[in-house]
């Protein structure tokens, strides 16, 4: 718990604590629609954004702190869009012993359609994220 004084919470802040959750959940079942409407899982949709979003292609290391799995799991994921055609592994220039990951480019538009349609949904949902920040502690500082 981070507040060192639960009482001094008002109904104000429980009712924009849940707002903000109601948001963010109702937000990523809109994506994980997304997602399944252009073929992709919302697992596989987040792998093509952190493969994507993370500039140098990543190693599976890399791709575990992204998407908050173990090690195993991101291996798991990654065969399955590999073998569904949206990333591929490859060896690192490097050290031959690390893998890479990159998109494809039938990857590459899958998240590009998807990319887009995230940023215009975030555009319409501003106002109501920018009215929750505004009360906030410290937001006038």
């Amino acid at each position: 718990m981070t507040s060192s004084n639960p009482a001094r919470l008002s109904d104000d802040d429980f009712v924009r604590l849940l707002e903000f959750r109601d948001g963010l959940r109702r937000f990523l079942r809109w994506s994980e629609s997304q997602a399944t409407e252009v073929g992709l899982t919302a697992p596989q949709h987040q792998l093509l954004l952190a493969v994507r979003g993370h500039g140098e292609p990543p190693s599976i290391g890399e791709l575990a702190d992204h998407l908050l799995l173990r090690h195993h799991s991101v291996v798991g994921l990654v065969d399955r869009t590999e073998r569904a055609g949206f990333v591929e592994r490859f060896a690192d220039e490097t050290d031959h012993r690390m893998v890479r990951v990159r998109l494809t480019a039938r990857g590459e538009d899958k998240l590009a359609a998807l990319s887009a349609a995230h940023l215009a949904e975030l555009s319409r949902l501003r106002p109501q994220f920018a009215a929750l920040w505004r009360h906030l502690p410290g937001a006038d500082d």
